[in-house]
C-alpha cells in the first residue's frame, strides 16, 4: 500500500508541488517517502525512512531537487524490508536513464529475478519487487534497441511489462529528458487517476493513485487510468495514452474504498464518500432485517475511516450519533504494527473514550473492518471502561479471513482474527454483545453504484479468490513465513545489526 505522483510542468520547478501531493498521499503511506526530479541531463533525490514533512524538513533541501519533471511516492512497505535503501523512486542508468514508483506487488517477483539476472543479465541492488519492475520496464525499453524514442517505444515497453508481470502495479515513470509515463496492470486492482491545469506557457499535467493529490494543486481530473492502459506526458507537454494490454479486465481492490483512500477521493469514477455512505445504508438495513427490536442508544464510529458509514448509519436507524473516541494523530495504522503487544498498547495511546458517551448506553461501534482483531477487542474493552451497559460492534466490511497479496501490508491467515472462524466464536473472542458484519454482496453493491460498469471487484481478502489466478498454496506459505510477527521481529533485528554494528 503506498503512494504515487507525477508532474509534467511548463512553467514552474515541481519539487514543492510533488511535495504537496505526497502530504495529500500520506495515508497510503508512513514508513517512507522519497521525490526525484529532473533538470536538463541531471536527476536530483531525496528519499529516506520517515514522514513527508520529516524526509524533507528544510529548505535547502528543496531546492536541491530541480527541475520541471519529477515522479514521487510514499511507502508501506509490502515486500523486501523497511531499510532508506527501499524507500522510492528506484533508479536505473540503463537505458535513457528511467525512476519509477510503484504501489502494488508482483506475485511472481521471485520468477522475474531470476530471468532478470540469467537471461536480461541485469542486477538488483534490493529485495524490494518495485526495482523488480523498474528493471523489466527498463529491459522492455532496451529491446527496442533506438537512440531516440518516441511514444510508441515506450508503450511497447509497457506492454512488455504486462506480458511478464503478474500481480498488482499503479506506476509512475520518468525518462530524463523525455517524459512520465504512468501505467496500470491489466486488472486494475490498485489506483492511478490523471489530470490537467492550464498555465500561461501550456499545459501541466499530474498522474497520482488518487484524486485528492490533484485536487490540492488545482489540476482537474481527465480520468482514471484503465487497467492495462500507459499515459505519457512528453517534456512539451503532449498527452499521449494507449491500451498496452490484450485483455483487460476492471477489477479494482474493493479495499480501497472500504479502507485505505481518502472519502473526498474519486476512484475509477466511484465517489468514496458516496460508496462510504451507501455501506452505512445497507449496513442498517440488514440490522432492521436480522434484529428488528434493536435496544441501540448510540452509534460511535472507530475514527476515522468509519465515521462516514456510521453517520449513515445512525440516521437509517433512527438513534443518536455520537464522536465517542478522540483520535491521537500521531500514531500509525496499528493492523501493520509489529507484534501484537504493541498494537494493543498503540491503540490506548491513538483512542481515547469520552466517558459521558458511553456512561449507561447500549453503544453500538462500527468500524470500517476487522483485521487483527487487537484493536476492536481494544476498544470494546475501552467502550466497557468508559461505562457502556452494553457494547454491540459492527464492521462496514465482511470478515477479513484472507491475506492481500496485491500490496496492502495485511497479516497472514494465521493472524487474521476471523480465519477459520464463525461469527458467533469472533462475538466471544472479541467480547461483544452482539457482533455484526456486512454481507458481501451488498459491499459490492455499495461500491458498484458510483460505476455499474465495473461488473467485479477484488474481494480476495473476504473470499480467498485471488483474480490473477496464479495464487498458490505454496505462495500463501511462504506470504506467511515473510509476513509474519516472528519472521518481522528476525528482520528487524538482522536490520539493525546491520546498520549499527558497535551498537
Amino acid at each position: 500500500m503506498c503512494g504515487i505522483a507525477g508532474i509534467v510542468s511548463q512553467q514552474t520547478a515541481v519539487n514543492s508541488e510533488l511535495f504537496d501531493a505526497l502530504t495529500m498521499l500520506q495515508h497510503r503511506g508512513q514508513d517512507a517517502a522519497g521525490i526525484i526530479t529532473n533538470e536538463g541531463h541531471r536527476l536530483f533525490l531525496r528519499k529516506e525512512n520517515g514522514l513527508v514533512r520529516d524526509v524533507f524538513n528544510n529548505d535547502d533541501q528543496m531546492q536541491k531537487l530541480k527541475g520541471m519533471m519529477g515522479v514521487a511516492h510514499v511507502r508501506y512497505p509490502t515486500a523486501g524490508t523497511s531499510t532508506s535503501a527501499e524507500a522510492q523512486p528506484f533508479y536505473t542508468n540503463t537505458p535513457f536513464g528511467i525512476s519509477l514508483s510503484h504501489n502494488g506487488n508482483l506475485t511472481n517477483a521471485e520468477e522475474l529475478k531470476q530471468e532478470l539476472f540469467l537471461e536480461d543479465r541485469r542486477h538488483l541492488n534490493t529485495e524490494s519487487d518495485s526495482e523488480v519492475l523498474l528493471n523489466i520496464f527498463a529491459h522492455e525499453l532496451l529491446q527496442r534497441g533506438v537512440l531516440r524514442l518516441t511514444p510508441e517505444d515506450v508503450f511497447a515497453a509497457v506492454s512488455g511489462v504486462h506480458l511478464r508481470c503478474r500481480g498488482a502495479y499503479a506506476c509512475v515513470a520518468m525518462i530524463t529528458g523525455f517524459g512520465v509515463v504512468g501505467f496500470r496492470d491489466p486488472f486494475g486492482i490498485r489506483p492511478a487517476v490523471y489530470g490537467v491545469r492550464e498555465t500561461a506557457k501550456g499545459k501541466d499535467y499530474m498522474i497520482a493513485s488518487e484524486s485528492v493529490a490533484m485536487d490540492a494543486l488545482g489540476y482537474e481530473m481527465i480520468d482514471d487510468i484503465a487497467p492495462g492502459e500507459a499515459v505519457l506526458i512528453t517534456l512539451d507537454g503532449k498527452l499521449h495514452k494507449r491500451q498496452c494490454a490484450a485483455n483487460p479486465m476492471y477489477s479494482p481492490c474493493i479495499f480501497e474504498h472500504v479502507y485505505l483512500a481518502r472519502p473526498d477521493s474519486v476512484m475509477d469514477n466511484i465517489y468514496v464518500y458516496k460508496a462510504r455512505l451507501r455501506m452505512g445504508v445497507k449496513l442498517a438495513e440488514k440490522i432492521l432485517r436480522e434484529w428488528p427490536e434493536h435496544d441501540i442508544d448510540v452509534v460511535i464510529p472507530i475514527p476515522d475511516t468509519s465515521r462516514v458509514a456510521g453517520a449513515e448509519l445512525a440516521a437509517r436507524l433512527g438513534v443518536l450519533y455520537r464522536e465517542g473516541f478522540i483520535k491521537n494523530r500521531y500514531i500509525g495504522r496499528t493492523f501493520i504494527m509489529p507484534g501484537q503487544a504493541q498494537r494493543k498498547k498503540s491503540v490506548r495511546q491513538k483512542l481515547n473514550p469520552v466517558d459521558i458517551e458511553f456512561r449507561g448506553k447500549n453503544v453500538l461501534l462500527v468500524d470500517d473492518s476487522i483485521v487483527r482483531g487487537t484493536t476492536s477487542k481494544e476498544i470494546i474493552e475501552m467502550a466497557r471502561d468508559a461505562g457502556a451497559k452494553k457494547v454491540y460492534f459492527a464492521s462496514a466490511s465482511p470478515p477479513v479471513r484472507y491475506p492481500n497479496v496485491y500490496g496492502i501490508d495485511m497479516p497472514t491467515s494465521s493472524e487474521l482474527v476471523a480465519y477459520g472462524r464463525s461469527v458467533e466464536e469472533l462475538e466471544k473472542m472479541l467480547g461483544a454483545d452482539r457482533l455484526i458484519y456486512q454481507d458481501l454482496p451488498d459491499l459490492i453493491e455499495a461500491v458498484r453504484a458510483g460505476n455499474p460498469a465495473i461488473t467485479r471487484f477484488d474481494c480476495s481478502v473476504f473470499t480467498g479468490e485471488y483474480i490473477t489466478q496464479d495464487i498458490t498454496s505454496e505462495y500463501l506459505s511462504q506470504l506467511e513465513l515473510f509476513r509474519s510477527d516472528a519472521a518481522r521481529a528476525a528482520r528487524s533485528k538482522s536490520q539493525t545489526a546491520i546498520e549499527l554494528p558497535n551498537a
